[in-house]
């Protein structure tokens, strides 16, 4: 017992001097954002006389003439989208030639380097342990399958099936392969089920995220594990499992090789999904034929009409108690994006699949001012609702003459794929419903950035004293090593 006890406060010792290490890491990181900060503002106190205001202003200026120049440009037709065609290419130019002309260009050089320092370190010293939100549920070890059923689309990804030859290793590693037709629909969820009752003890997918739910609903159904294979075009749920995306033929190492992990699976009216259902103009779009082949043309020649000038058509939608009335566009997902801005780093990534809870992101531009506050103040904007859910409902909406819809159908991409229907849609997740297995050999998922939280990065830097004090040796009943002792 004697000896068990010396080796756990070892043990502890040892964490508690990491832990010290760790924790002077953020005070010095903490230090160095805020002094860089104060450098930033100092250079343009310092700078009023040879117009440090004015590189504030006019950067801001700019920003905003930007944004409304891609508001007239993706809002509107004729002159008014030529002009804020102008406007994106030339606010920019104009800014930068109004520094370099006035001889201000070195200030706006050391004020925007400083702050970079000062976000760079900011972000590094909350990423410290006892900083971080807490993370995902780690992996646990998985048995082999022995009857695993993988379905592969051929078509999927520019054709990776074949270029990665995943048919012949899938099937070296003893997995039954299905072959989709690309010459003809298949129906997915009754292939699966076929493949459940044939004694399968494993589904998995080679395909696009749309393929990769339908399949995955079929599992979570009979509580049999999910192989996802990174086939598909973007992968964003393989990449939010850590997985690998440049190599698809690694995910099939799982078969040998794998962990399960526990996530959770969306539904929107009862229909599964893994990363996103969007409502909007965005869904309106997607249901053109055209959009297929021409995406950002399809887009950018749709949302004129769309849109109207902030004047089209709009959702109202309520998220838990939270009314979210005149929406252009609602985004719902299979737990919440890291950053709702894409401009800001470990946006279009979750941080954990199996946070019991859906990510909603709604927008509201009524015009061009409302489109340059949503730029130049992001997430703070009243154009932009961001907020976690356990159950989302949108309604029909309101017309673009404020006048209530009749509860009718509602345009929705589910995964990327167009569908139509009836409204109210309801968006619920199934907590921890999905068994995924994965390669224990994986990339991983990268953590992303905490929230940039200065009052937090103050209290790192100058902490109290008794923030400092080691942690209290635990008694005999708190140790679970000296329990059984």
């Amino acid at each position: 017992m004697n000896g068990v006890a010396r080796w756990w406060d070892d043990e502890r010792a040892v964490g508690r001097a990491g832990a010290a290490r760790s924790a002077g890491t953020a005070r010095d990181l903490a230090r160095w954002a805020l002094g860089a900060a104060g450098g930033a503002v100092l250079v343009l106190l310092l700078a009023l006389s040879g117009g440090g205001l004015l590189v504030l202003v006019s950067g801001l200026v700019g920003l905003a003439a930007g944004a409304v120049g891609l508001w007239w440009a993706v809002a509107h037709r004729g002159p008014l989208r030529v002009l804020g065609a102008v406007l994106v290419v030339g606010a920019p130019i104009g800014v930068l030639v109004l520094y370099v002309v006035g001889g201000l260009w070195l200030f706006a050089l050391a004020a925007l380097a400083l702050w970079s320092v000062a976000l760079g370190c900011a972000r590094e010293a909350l990423r410290r342990p006892g900083e971080a939100v807490a993370g995902p549920a780690p992996a646990v070890p998985a048995a082999r399958p022995v009857q695993p059923v993988l379905i592969m689309n051929p078509k999927s990804g520019g054709g990776k099936v074949g270029r990665f030859g995943l048919v012949d290793k899938a099937e070296r590693l003893g997995a039954r392969v299905v072959l989709l037709d690309p010459a003809a629909p298949a129906d997915v969820d009754a292939l699966a089920r076929k493949a459940v009752a044939e004694g399968a003890d494993l589904l998995g997918v080679a395909g696009g995220d749309g393929t990769q739910a339908l399949v995955a609903a079929v599992a979570a159904e009979h509580d049999l594990p999910f192989l996802v294979i990174s086939a598909g075009t973007r992968n964003h749920f393989a990449m939010d499992l850590g997985l690998d995306r440049d190599d698809p033929a690694a995910c099939l190492e799982a078969l040998t090789d794998g962990e399960e992990l526990r996530v959770d699976l969306g539904t929107v009216a009862g229909r599964p999904f893994v990363n996103t259902v969007s409502f909007g103009v965005y869904a309106d779009v997607v249901q053109r034929p055209e959009y297929r082949d021409a995406k950002a043309e399809t887009a950018f020649d749709a949302l004129p009409d769309l849109l109207q000038g902030g004047q089209g058509d709009r959702l109202d939608a309520t998220a838990d108690d939270t009314r979210l009335p005149g929406q252009q566009a609602i985004l719902v997902s299979n737990n919440p994006y890291a950053a709702p801005d894409p401009l800001t780093a470990g946006a279009g990534h979750r941080s954990r699949l199996d946070g019991g809870r859906l990510g909603v992101i709604g927008i509201r531009v009524d015009g061009a001012a409302h489109a340059a506050d949503l730029v130049v103040r992001g997430t703070q904007s009243a154009a932009l609702n961001v907020l976690t859910a356990l159950r989302v409902e949108v309604h029909g909406g309101v017309t673009n003459t404020g006048v209530p819809k009749e509860e009718g159908t509602v345009a929705v991409a589910v995964d990327g794929e167009a569908l139509v229907l009836p409204t109210p849609v309801v968006c619920v997740l199934r907590p921890r419903a999905l068994r995924v297995l994965v390669p224990r050999a994986r990339p991983g998922v990268v953590p992303p950035p905490p929230p940039l939280d200065w009052r937090r990065i103050v209290r790192l830097a100058f902490p109290d004293h008794h923030a400092s004090l080691p942690t209290p040796r635990p008694e005999p009943s708190e140790d679970p090593y000296r329990s059984g002792a």
